[in-house]
């Protein structure tokens, strides 16, 4: 009989010890965000109140399009923060409007009593997040455009978690921001891994679609979950720290962020052809093989737009 117990007694123990073996990968998972926070271009010596919030040339002005226009921006957070994750905004412009209409979360906006979920009126939308230049994460303009506004303000208002705020694992910025995209699919949104806060499903879901839309993601609270859609590819989330395979643009999306495994994949045409509306005159051949979230592009890019 002792022997019969040995094989269900080996068997309970390897359900015990797996999850003990997946938090082993933390460490590992972590290298990349510390590898930026060591090396990589953040500023962490600027006070965020003399941080500068400049426009990056990346939207063009109100007056010079007429079309509506929506744009999602991510940019890295504030100082040490900024090595594991970014902040992302929804900018709108309706047809023929001189203003575009920014809508974001700010942890802040709680301790002053306010709701973390900020709506203002700009004349520019793709400023810099306390010195991190944005990144344009995905772009809708045209006809059609205005109805999606209207579904992106509904959205807006049943974001279930405008008086919390968490930086890890959510509720934050990009969890309103998925929300939002889950609400409007047509945007076809893909967060990319950096976007901590985006696996935090609201209303207490377990399962839902992917921010873009094109597929399911299963999510415990955030801190454990496994997606897999047409756009963002196949991801896991251990503890907000994400890890995967996109297939729709050949990359490895990693905690500090995406690695492209073909060079030469026109990753940045969206943030290209924005600047290119925009009047900033930047070469589209450029951008594809080194991306306007490089360094050079993007002081090139706020070059251009101060001229």
């Amino acid at each position: 009989m002792s022997r019969n117990l040995q094989p269900e007694k080996n068997t309970r123990s390897k359900w015990i010890l797996w999850p003990y073996r997946t938090l082993l990968l933390v460490p590992l998972l972590l290298l990349g965000p510390l590898g930026v926070l060591a090396f990589g271009d953040l500023d962490l010596n600027t006070h965020w109140s003399r941080a500068e919030t400049a426009s990056s040339g990346l939207a063009p002005e109100p007056q010079d399009e007429p079309a509506a226009l929506i744009q999602v921006y991510g940019a890295r957070a504030y100082n040490w923060r900024g090595a594991f994750g970014i902040h992302t905004w929804i900018a709108t412009k309706r047809h023929d409007a001189r203003h575009y209409r920014v809508y974001q979360v700010i942890g802040w906006n709680l301790y002053r009593g306010r709701s973390a979920v900020s709506v203002s009126h700009v004349e520019k939308p793709d400023f810099s997040w306390f010195n991190a230049c944005p990144d344009l994460l995905v772009e809708r303009r045209g006809p059609g455009v205005d109805a999606l506004i209207d579904r992106i303000e509904a959205a807006v208002t049943t974001y279930p978690s405008p008086d919390e705020y968490r930086v890890w694992p959510g509720p934050n910025s990009n969890s309103f921001t998925a929300h939002v995209a889950r609400q409007v699919p047509e945007l076809g949104l893909d967060l990319p891994p950096t976007a901590i806060g985006k696996d935090y499903l609201t209303d207490g879901k377990l399962f839902d679609l992917m921010p873009s839309g094109s597929g399911w993601q299963f999510s415990l609270f955030g801190l454990l979950g496994v997606g897999l859609a047409r756009e963002e590819g196949i991801e896991l989330n251990l503890l907000g720290l994400s890890v995967g395979i996109d297939f729709n643009d050949l990359a490895l999306r990693l905690p500090e962020g995406e690695r492209k495994l073909d060079r030469h994949a026109p990753g940045s045409e969206v943030q290209a052809r924005a600047l290119l509306a925009g009047g900033q005159g930047v070469d589209v051949d450029n951008v594809r093989r080194h991306g306007v979230g490089e360094k050079q592009d993007r002081g090139e890019a706020r070059a251009a737009h101060s001229d």
